[in-house]
């Protein structure tokens, strides 16, 4: 069975290869984002999942991440990518950067965040939320290709689907973080206790609110994706190979 498998977030729907759809989006937590597709990046083959669905529409608080991890574990898969679309508060994380972060704050509320329930209270160590091996696998992929890429920083993982406030972002440059985007947590922490590895490749698709010139724009933010993602995925070819 596939071991490795991609996350992909906005701006990354597809690889850009053959893909063979698997199974069915049912799971005892509901419905899945959309079907798992199986890829071959040389001759690794991964699962990839579409957080958003296909085509991209579901909202980062209306996602069912309990659901796409559960399916993903179903298959076999052990390793986690996520590709993260963010906007950056440090003010060398622009738009366009790459970066690989190894911390996290969770500023969400009422998403189904455990598989803790009735039968089973789940209590797992959180204190490192990505893993350090897939963590530098996606740092030495970079290199591999000649891609900058940042390495380390806290992500702030904000409710959405609205982008925040510069008063928002200020208090989250005051809390550490350096990146914000909306889709890291229960994703992260839905990994652990299934006893997955997780990492997160983060492209910055825009300042965040107060940190740019101007008003941030749905077209500003796609211009970036299409050539950023494109990085992206030879990062993640990269880091596959490592693993």
């Amino acid at each position: 069975m596939t071991k490795v498998a991609v996350i992909g977030g906005t701006g990354l729907n597809d690889l850009g290869a053959a893909a063979e759809p698997l199974g069915n989006l049912q799971t005892p937590y509901g419905p899945a984002s959309a079907l798992p597709q199986r890829l071959q990046f040389g001759d690794q083959a991964v699962l990839f999942l579409a957080r958003h669905g296909q085509p991209h529409q579901i909202a980062p608080h209306d996602i069912n991440y309990r659901a796409n991890l559960w399916l993903l574990a179903q298959f076999g898969v052990r390793r986690i990518l996520a590709v993260n679309a963010v906007g950056g508060i440090a003010a060398d994380l622009g738009p366009g950067a790459l970066a690989v972060p190894d911390q996290l704050i969770d500023y969400t509320w009422g998403r189904a965040s455990s598989f803790s329930g009735p039968d089973q209270l789940l209590h797992v160590d959180f204190t490192e939320p990505f893993t350090p091996e897939l963590r530098h696998a996606l740092i030495a992929g970079a290199a591999q290709a000649g891609i900058a890429l940042t390495d380390g920083g806290t992500y702030a993982c904000t409710q959405g689907p609205r982008l925040e406030t510069a008063a928002e972002i200020n208090r989250l440059e005051r809390d550490g973080c350096s990146l914000v985007g909306m889709t890291a947590m229960p994703e992260a922490a839905l990994a652990r206790e299934l006893g997955l590895d997780y990492a997160s490749l983060c492209l910055v698709v825009n300042p965040a609110a107060g940190r740019g010139s101007g008003p941030i724009t749905e077209s500003s933010m796609r211009a970036v994706m299409a050539a950023g993602m494109q990085q992206a995925r030879s990062v993640l070819q990269e880091a596959v190979r490592r693993l």
